[in-house]
């Protein structure tokens, strides 16, 4: 009989192990709305952008590229939720499938230029000497640029590529905003590699005989994953407006795309004293958007930076 009792004692401890995690994650989730409200509902419009993105053809309530020639600038109704355009496409159904694109331009570029910029300034500080100096100075050339004048450059730059994989305007824009937040990254980096190459479990690692590539991957980048998940937030919401302010200058997207900043452009050259809601959309959902996800980047700074850590 005890030995029952305690094979049933054994088993329920085991089952609860397995809910602690689960468990923990939640209140980790918890404390994080309830300390900082503000980062949660920027991480609640970040998921719902999310999810709009995947769920985006059943969201949608027609196609965003028909066009009918009998609806121009119909007024919001049952049938078109936020109106229609100039050529009459919904503007609700555009306006979701454009985020599709913007979360493909914020999320791949921020991703990929963070992680690159990492990679470079870790090395950077670990190497020190000359390397540091010549990237430094490379880095301070590309940052003294306004981030819009120097993506505009890149962007005509490859606008004569005849890769394949450029055909797609989207990925062009996608390639010059992650150009544009390496040089940001590698400075942010640095300075922290700086600090961690002289601590000690660095020290011991080279005494050892570890290998550039071990130290750097092993010992220093999981030490600036916080730096790195902040600056990728912070770059996804500047990726955004990037890609909304390149298509409304006409070098981004298409007209036919139904991006955001290309919506905004069309509406407000000529269509905005007839149709304002063409222009009142997109821009809230751009402002939302960015808003939101500056407020999410903000609250993991705090979270994630000892030294801001428990502020209020």
């Amino acid at each position: 009989m005890n030995e029952q009792i305690e094979a049933q004692e054994a088993l329920r401890g085991r089952s609860l192990d397995g809910l602690r995690p689960k468990l923990q994650v939640w209140r980790y989730i918890f404390h994080f709305a309830r300390t900082k409200p503000l980062g949660a509902v920027g991480a609640a419009v970040a998921i719902l952008l999310i999810i709009v993105a995947i769920f985006a053809p059943q969201i949608r309530t027609q196609d965003p590229y028909i066009i009918d020639y009998t609806a121009p600038y119909a007024s919001p109704s049952s049938e078109m939720l936020f109106g229609g355009d100039e050529l009459g496409r919904d503007v609700f159904s555009r306006l979701v499938t454009g985020s599709r694109i913007s979360l493909r331009v914020g999320l791949i570029s921020a991703f990929a230029g963070c992680t690159i910029g990492m990679l470079i300034g870790l090395a950077s500080a670990y190497y020190g000497g000359v390397t540091d100096l010549l990237v430094q100075r490379l880095v301070d050339a590309m940052i003294a640029f306004p981030y819009l004048v120097l993506a505009i450059a890149l962007m005509a730059a490859l606008a004569t590529t005849e890769l394949p994989l450029l055909e797609d305007p989207i990925n062009k824009v996608i390639l010059a905003l992650t150009i544009l937040f390496i040089p940001i990254t590698i400075r942010i980096v640095r300075s922290q590699g700086l600090a961690i190459k002289e601590m000690d479990y660095v020290l011991a690692a080279r005494a050892v005989g570890a290998g550039t590539a071990r130290i750097i991957l092993r010992h220093m980048a999981p030490n600036v994953v916080a730096i790195w998940i902040v600056a990728v937030t912070f770059n996804m919401a500047i990726a955004i407006i990037a890609e909304a302010s390149l298509s409304f200058l006409g070098v981004g997207a298409g007209p036919e795309v139904p991006s955001w900043g290309s919506m905004l452009n069309g509406a407000t050259k000529k269509y905005v004293g007839v149709g304002p809601w063409l222009a009142v959309f997109p821009g809230l959902a751009i402002a939302i958007v960015v808003y939101s996800w500056n407020l999410l980047g903000d609250a993991l700074r705090d979270v994630l930076d000892p030294r801001l850590r428990g502020s209020s």
